[in-house]
Parts: C-alpha cells; structure tokens; sequence
C-alpha cells in the first residue's frame, strides 16, 4: 500500500491542525495505521495508532486528549485530529500502515511495513 500525507503547516500554540493519510493500491479496512513524528534532535516517536478493523485507538502519552485518530475505510483515510497544539509538538509527522491484526494493545511498537513521506506540523509559542 502506498500512502500519501498532507495537512501539516505553521500554526501558533493553542491553534489545531488536521492531517490526513490517503492510501492508495489497497483498501484500509483490517490495517493498522499509525501516526509517528520525528522532531529535530530526537528519536521518532509513535504518536497514535489505530486498528481499522476495530477502530480502538492507541496514543501516547504526549498527546492524550489533545489528538484524536480515525479512520475513514470508504476514502481509504486515516486522519490526525491535533488540537491545542504546543511547540513541543513541532515536528515531521509520517503514517504508516501494515496489514497484520495487530490491536491497541500493542500500541505503536510493531513494524509497520508501509510508511508515507512526512508532513512538517510547526508550532510557535
């Protein structure tokens, strides 16, 4: 599967953003996607991931009722709702895809094996 991202920008602390993943050569349904970052200086982090299947939800602890993820089978999506965003949150935000049953249990420690090109989110104070 190949997956496309877009929605990133410049923002100001407190504003919100909304990244989307598109998916292309296979239908979502039964993937689990995922959203990570990776911000200057530091080691890529698992942001939120979700089961398409079941729809339950993973997220870290940095953005815990800050970001909601989601899924949209029928437009083959899977999107980022960031709000109340900090500097802190600045960084290249990827999705990712891979097609085993994996759950929210397992969080965002699996090997994903698609992965899209990065989307810049910027937040100034």
């Amino acid at each position: 599967v190949q997956l496309q991202a877009s929605g990133g920008g410049l923002v100001q602390a407190g504003d919100s953003l909304r990244l989307s993943c598109v998916a292309s050569g296979r239908t979502l349904s039964s993937y689990y996607m995922g959203w990570f970052r990776r911000a200057p200086g530091k080691d890529r982090e698992g942001v939120s991931c979700i089961s398409t299947y079941d729809g339950t939800p993973y997220y870290a602890d940095s953005v815990k009722g800050r970001f909601t993820i989601s899924s949209n089978n029928a437009k083959n999506t899977v999107y980022l709702q960031m709000n109340n965003l900090k500097p802190e949150d600045t960084a290249v935000y990827y999705c990712a895809a891979d097609p085993d049953l994996w759950t929210s249990h397992n969080g965002c420690h699996i090997p994903f094996r698609s992965w899209g090109q990065g989307t810049l989110v910027t937040v100034s104070s």
